[in-house]
């Protein structure tokens, strides 16, 4: 990761394209991400701001995030100040990951007002604050300092706005030729370059060193690429993202580029981010299923070893014929009695109550034998539903990881229908809504739709698409129902919609996934199915890897 002072510099170019634009919304999805939509140019933009401790950015982006239904108080006060304003600068805190918006706007009687939104890109230690620019006076900010947990500033509403300590570095868009020089006449280490250098992390000290090679005139090419993003870039190095406003030349890899700062912060961080909203807003349902899935096995267990005990009927109805046939060979009051067993001719002994006649013991025995025989019946068919219960609870667990947050609450609609979950009271009646499958759209030009749970997949199979569309699942795997919207899809489209349900399935990680299609008339429903169960025929099998740079790039607009 490397969003560190230059990277911020490079962010505050890009934004200068925002400067004199009018701000038009904003938005509070969530306690740590604020959204602002700006009118600038003649073109519609949208500023997400982001204080999250590992996804902490500013920047343009196109993805869309669900808002909650009451705005928090720190957007409406956003929202009292900012609304309607326009923005007259936007500038970086010298070298520091800290970036100022000012905004002049109107307040309730019309008398112009200036406003500052500091956002501060720090870890864990990141802030976005509104501050009074002609006093400094801090007016509000996502997060509070109070002096209890910092005696160098406190941020707090109706406080001086005081920027975090400076650390006193030497500043590498001012420094000589003569002192880079100075600097680098002997060898030195990334370690050292980021303890000199201001604004500097360890991946663009170790780039810096790598281009030096070429000579001291390198360090300035360096920071003009770095500055103008000239090619911002993207490598995923064993699971780890690394990511540069410039092409990183020190590193191997598969590496992509893309046209703007906005878009490779989109790739890096959106989908990790939606993650994180899933996971706070559906926290406790991820909880439930997997506590249910643990019960759910725990009792198959107890199941499987009823089972194995009443699997010895066949003993039960020998030693009940045995007693029978010898009616007349044993009395009232003994405890066991040794009899032949005429089907193997060996001998055998069978426990027999004292205090009940041979007839009574023997009718026992034959009453042993039908309760195991129906108790057989009734454990099949409890084992049959336990494990179709888990199997329904792990496909909804699989869906909770990957669903939006917007998939969320049908998936809670979902269990209350089918009397799993009670749903929270709500104050407000919510109108009934149709669910909406996400729609990518081909390298062709084709629609494909894509369920992100059981409604969806139901809606999208046997509602919305047609009955020679293209109907594609991973086989045998859980995951989502995905329709071309086609009856002839070309082999491009037919990959890509592969690649969709193989990425939108339990098989996410995986490769070579098998991946099923066939026409959406040879998918039926069974009577009494889950939601979201279906069988089908004529199917061909394709496959394919997961590629998420592919699903990002096929997201419908």
């Amino acid at each position: 990761m490397a969003f560190d002072g230059l990277f911020t510099r490079a962010i505050a170019q890009e934004l200068q394209q925002l400067v004199s634009g009018r701000i038009t919304k904003i938005h509070q999805p969530n306690a740590m991400e604020v959204m602002l939509h700006i009118r600038a140019n003649g073109t519609n933009h949208k500023l997400i701001i982001s204080i999250h401790p590992s996804y902490a950015r500013i920047h343009l982006t196109e993805q869309t995030i669900d808002n909650p239904p009451e705005p928090p108080m720190f957007c409406m006060l956003l929202r009292k100040h900012l609304e309607g304003g326009f923005i007259h600068a936007i500038t970086q805190d010298g070298t520091e990951r800290i970036l100022h918006m000012v905004v002049e706007s109107k307040n309730e009687v019309g008398d112009k007002i200036m406003r500052k939104l500091i956002i501060e890109i720090m870890g864990r230690h990141s802030n976005c604050l509104l501050v009074d620019a002609v006093n400094d006076k801090i007016l509000d900010s996502l997060k509070y300092l109070p002096p209890s947990l910092n005696s160098y500033r406190t941020v707090l509403p109706g406080q001086p706005y005081i920027a975090p300590p400076a650390q006193h570095k030497v500043n590498p868009y001012t420094v000589t030729e003569e002192e880079i020089k100075d600097f680098f006449a002997e060898p030195k280490s990334a370690k050292e370059v980021v303890a000199h250098f201001a604004g500097f992390s360890p991946l663009h000290a170790e780039e810096l060193l790598a281009r030096l090679a070429h000579g001291v005139a390198a360090f300035q090419l360096f920071l003009q690429e770095l500055t103008n993003a000239m090619s911002p870039t993207y490598i995923d190095r064993d699971g780890k993202a690394v990511f540069s406003p410039c092409s990183l030349t020190h590193l191997t890899g598969q590496a992509a580029t893309y046209p703007t700062l906005g878009a490779l912060l989109d790739r890096v961080f959106f989908a990790r981010a939606e993650r994180d909203r899933v996971k706070q807003q559906a926290g406790d349902l991820e909880r439930w299923l997997s506590n249910e899935v643990d019960k759910l096995k725990l009792k198959t267990k107890k199941l499987e070893k009823d089972y194995e005990q009443a699997s010895k009927l066949d003993q039960l109805q020998l030693y009940g014929e045995l007693l029978m046939a010898n009616i007349y060979q044993f009395e009232k009051g003994q405890e066991n009695v040794t009899v032949e067993n005429y089907y193997t001719g060996e001998s055998v002994t069978i426990a027999i109550n004292p205090r009940k006649t041979p007839i009574d013991n023997a009718q026992h025995y034959y009453q042993r034998y039908n309760k195991a025989k129906n108790a057989l019946v009734m454990i099949e068919k409890q084992l049959e539903k336990t494990h179709a219960d888990i199997d329904y609870f792990e496909m909804l667990a699989q869906q909770v990881a990957q669903a939006a947050p917007s998939d969320i609450e049908e998936i809670r609609e979902e269990l209350a229908e089918q009397g799993f979950l009670r749903l929270r009271a709500s104050k407000k009646k919510k109108k009934p809504t149709k669910p909406m499958p996400e729609a990518f759209l081909s390298s062709t030009g084709i629609t494909i739709s894509v369920g992100k749970n059981n409604k969806q997949n139901d809606f999208l199979t046997f509602k919305l698409a047609k009955k020679n569309d293209i109907w594609l699942h991973t086989k045998d795997i859980p995951g989502s129902h995905v329709v071309i919207h086609s009856e002839t899809p070309d082999e491009t489209t037919l990959h890509e919609a592969a690649v969709l349900s193989a990425y939108f399935s339990k098989a996410r990680e995986s490769s070579s996934v098998p991946v099923d299609y066939t026409e959406i008339r040879q998918v039926k429903k069974p009577n009494g199915a889950k939601p979201g169960f279906v069988i089908y025929f004529e199917q061909k099998t394709l496959y394919v890897t997961p590629d998420e740079e592919l699903v990002l790039r096929l997201k419908k607009k």
